[in-house]
């Protein structure tokens, strides 16, 4: 297969149809960019309480899609839920600023620090949401939570007669959670308010038959509130995840080549088979979307078939992605499109001679950059992991478990985590915060901590591996691996 276009025509295709900036809250859902693998099915559907994922998964993409009535018809079509379509959606909490809905982070943090129960403030939103007529208007949400703690009876007559209203009108009423970690800056506080988001979201699921809560939320932060709130674990039995295959990740990546508003994009329709159209976007020939061996023979046309000479160099295809999955082998898509966005721009600047779109060296280059944003994030999400990853820069992985075991106990390791808490509690209200992992002072289960967090993995014979995107970024090398990034 030959590509109809010359390679600068494919780079400038590139510069043009990948986003920007990787951020969830700069992406808005669009008829163009709305991309249903068919791994999230399970999230969508209207009975699924809690959808897990990590960063730049897709959790503000999907909450922003359902809450728009154009594309939750198009997620209905696609994934055939029909309930989709009989949703009434409302916001519960978001990163958006909707003070008339939900309180703020500032205003938030003012309620859970003088005492307000969780399960009484997410109480008002939802009473907010169903229109009860004494909680509307300019009305300071203090002031609505103190009604629905005098009016217990009132709150569940609302409650009761607005599931028989969506039941008379066959539809469902919907309260959506996003953006969890910025509720409150103290994550014990922050977890408190979680648990009183999945206490209300059980009672509804089990109290009411058309009323119905859907929390996006990172697998740690749902494990912390659990701590708050026990019964939480029966919603595990519905959840879902936001998880992306390989050949989910170039889907992805071909649909925004294939759905942008340029001749070079009608090119590669062109070039690669039958796309239709629905909806005001073109959809992906089935081999494109879901045939790994098609997927291989584009992308090699795009970005050269090795990462250097040869085979054993390794397969671009399947190079990247296994180079940016981290512990239990799951690939963010905003790290994959970060990567490839870097490797174009690496190409453009040094290699725009190369015959091939992106230069394999510029894929490199990406997995630099997309190792050192997903390293920046698990710092401002869990600080501690640095803290604790940082004893072990200039090794080699994988490493003997013995030889952690000693890095982390000759840097006094479970000290610095013991001051780091004390930092984080002095001056507070006298309730203990917790900052870092569960088992400070027991490495081993540390160790497994960092596992399940996909930070580290345990090899068969016992040795302890790092994911290149984390590696790369925390200065910890791998004979023959991806350098660590130059400062």
């Amino acid at each position: 297969m030959t590509a109809p276009l010359e390679a600068e025509d494919y780079r400038n295709l590139l510069v043009s149809a990948l986003p920007p900036a990787q951020d969830a809250d700069t992406v808005e859902p669009t008829l163009l960019n709305l991309f249903t693998p068919d791994t999230h099915r399970l999230a969508l559907h209207v009975d699924t309480t809690v959808v897990r994922g990590g960063r730049g998964v897709g959790k503000t993409f999907w909450c922003r899609s359902l809450l728009d009535d154009q594309l939750r018809d198009i997620a209905a079509e696609e994934y055939r839920i029909d309930r989709l379509r009989s949703l009434r959606v409302s916001p519960g909490y978001g990163a958006m600023l909707k003070p008339d809905l939900y309180p703020g982070a500032g205003e938030l943090a003012s309620l859970v620090d003088s005492g307000v129960r969780a399960y009484d403030l997410w109480n008002a939103v939802l009473l907010v949401t169903l229109g009860q007529p004494e909680l509307q208007g300019a009305m300071e949400w203090r002031d609505r939570i103190a009604w629905v703690q005098a009016n217990p009876g009132a709150r569940d007559r609302t409650i009761a007669r607005a599931d028989a209203e969506a039941q008379g009108d066959s539809t469902t009423q919907m309260i959506l959670f996003d953006a969890l970690e910025h509720l409150h800056r103290d994550r014990t506080q922050a977890d408190r308010l979680v648990a009183g988001i999945l206490q209300l979201a059980l009672e509804m699921r089990l109290s009411t038959k058309n009323i119905r809560c859907k929390i996006f939320i990172r697998p740690d932060m749902f494990d912390g509130a659990l701590l708050h709130f026990p019964d939480a674990s029966k919603l595990t039995s519905n959840a879902a995840s936001l998880q992306w295959t390989t050949t989910n990740l170039y889907g992805l990546f071909f649909h925004y080549l294939g759905n942008h508003n340029s001749a070079e994009s009608t090119g590669f329709r062109a070039w690669t088979g039958s796309w239709t159209e629905h909806a005001g976007r073109h959809l992906l020939p089935s081999t494109l979307l879901g045939d790994e061996q098609v997927q291989a023979s584009v992308f090699s046309d795009l970005a050269g078939p090795y990462m250097g000479a040869n085979y054993r160099k390794g397969i671009t295809y399947t190079w990247l992605p296994n180079h940016l999955m981290d512990g239990v082998e799951q690939v963010s898509p905003r790290s994959f499109l970060n990567a490839l966005s870097m490797a174009v721009d690496e190409t453009r600047g040094k290699y725009a001679s190369h015959p091939y779109a992106i230069y394999h060296e510029g894929i490199r280059k990406g997995v630099q950059s997309a190792s050192q944003t997903r390293v920046n994030e698990i710092r401002e999400d869990m600080p501690w992991v640095r803290t604790v990853i940082e004893p072990l820069a200039g090794q080699q992985v994988p490493i003997d478990q013995g030889l952690v075991l000693d890095l982390w106990a000759a840097s006094d390791l479970a000290g610095t985590l013991g001051r780091e808490a004390a930092r984080a509690n002095a001056g507070g209200n006298g309730a203990e915060v917790r900052t870092g992992p569960r088992y400070p002072d027991d490495y081993l289960r540390l160790i497994d901590e960092l596992i399940a967090l996909g930070v580290m993995r345990r090899r068969k014979d016992g040795r302890i591996d790092l994911p290149d995107v984390y590696r790369i970024a925390f200065s910890i090398g791998r004979k023959g691996g991806v350098p660590k990034v130059q400062s």
